[in-house]
């Protein structure tokens, strides 16, 4: 029977050894099977650029490569839910097109944008572990793709709109729950438990075999890899438990407003009127302080491992000012 190793997490390994060109291999096989066609990298690009003034955003993503089509393939792992993911990588996708053409470019110059999202936390609903969207037009009677003529190599030929407007990919690992059965399976199943069979031949992870053992850091490397682990460890524990006690809290508040409400509206109907809105609010509110508070305090215990502020800030969602702030709290002058 084919046995199953760990290895290094690839959260950990796209930020400290996936840049290094002898490791693109183990990158291409992950976009490769996810996309269901072979891809290559053929550099990888700066991923956090510069504002542009000091109101514009920065663009940070982990990995922005570009493939052997001229493509550019956005890579990036959240850890923590945000509300507003989806419009994040609407803004990461925008972003990447404009600063990959030049003032006074034609707009046959702008990039095929992939985006890849890779995420550790429950964002949304759906019975699904990977989910893809891109942009169609389609015809409202008839159903039928419009095609669009373009210039191409001095000729004009019809394109569809998705091959040109950016694609995104949401892979919802802890929704993973099924043994290996395909390419795409395998690499969940690394993704989600960092274990590889040994017999495996899907792309990329024969390479993430040969580089990415955990017994092959060096001391300092283990040490820090292992500060890493603490740390989402502690996030997912603090998160979970301030999750349950928001809960928790907005359901008792929530009794009690509803028995208020209920006796000053009438027995019958306040009581049922009552409960129900006592219970909404009371949840709202309890998960919202319960998930400010747990936020804090994740960010704090990262403090004090001596986490840098933009891995701080990756993890949970919090802006540079909200964490310097933090900082002050436990660090005093």
């Amino acid at each position: 029977m084919a046995q199953e190793n760990t290895y290094i997490r690839f959260d950990w390994a796209m930020k400290h050894m996936l840049r290094d060109k002898s490791n693109f291999g183990i990158l291409e096989g992950f976009i490769s099977v996810l996309l269901g066609e072979e891809v290559k990298i053929v550099e990888l690009l700066e991923s956090e650029s510069n504002q542009d003034s000091e109101y514009d955003k920065f663009n940070r993503v982990d990995i922005k490569a570009k493939n052997s089509k001229g493509h550019l393939i956005i890579v990036e792992v959240q850890l923590t839910r945000q509300l507003y993911y989806l419009q994040r990588i609407l803004y990461g996708t925008c972003k990447a097109i404009t600063e990959h053409i030049n003032i006074g470019d034609k707009y046959d110059q702008v990039k095929k944008v992939y985006s890849i999202s890779i995420l550790y936390c429950d964002y949304g609903q759906g019975d699904d572990y990977v989910y893809h969207g891109q942009t169609r037009f389609k015809g409202i009677h008839t159903g039928n793709d419009l095609l669009v003529n373009m210039k191409e190599d001095g000729v004009i030929v019809p394109h569809l709109p998705r091959e040109v407007f950016p694609e995104y990919y949401l892979v919802r690992v802890n929704v993973y729950d099924k043994l290996p059965e395909t390419p795409l399976d395998e690499w969940m199943t690394y993704l989600k438990t960092g274990k590889v069979k040994d017999n495996t031949r899907t792309p990329g992870l024969q390479e993430v075999k040969k580089k990415l053992q955990y017994l092959s850091m060096s001391p300092k490397e283990r040490r820090a890899y292992e500060e890493h682990m603490d740390a989402i460890m502690v996030q997912n524990d603090v998160l979970d438990t301030a999750r349950d006690e928001g809960f928790a809290e907005g359901k008792e508040e929530g009794r009690a407003e509803g028995r208020a409400e209920g006796r000053a509206e009438g027995r019958a109907e306040g009581r049922a009127e009552g409960r129900a809105e006592g219970r909404a609010e009371g949840r709202a509110e309890g998960r919202a302080e319960g998930r400010a508070e747990g936020i804090t305090s994740v960010a704090r215990n990262m403090i004090d491992t001596g986490m840098d502020n933009e891995t701080i800030g990756k993890v949970t969602g919090l802006s540079i000012m909200e964490i310097e702030n933090i900082r002050k709290t436990i660090i005093k002058p």
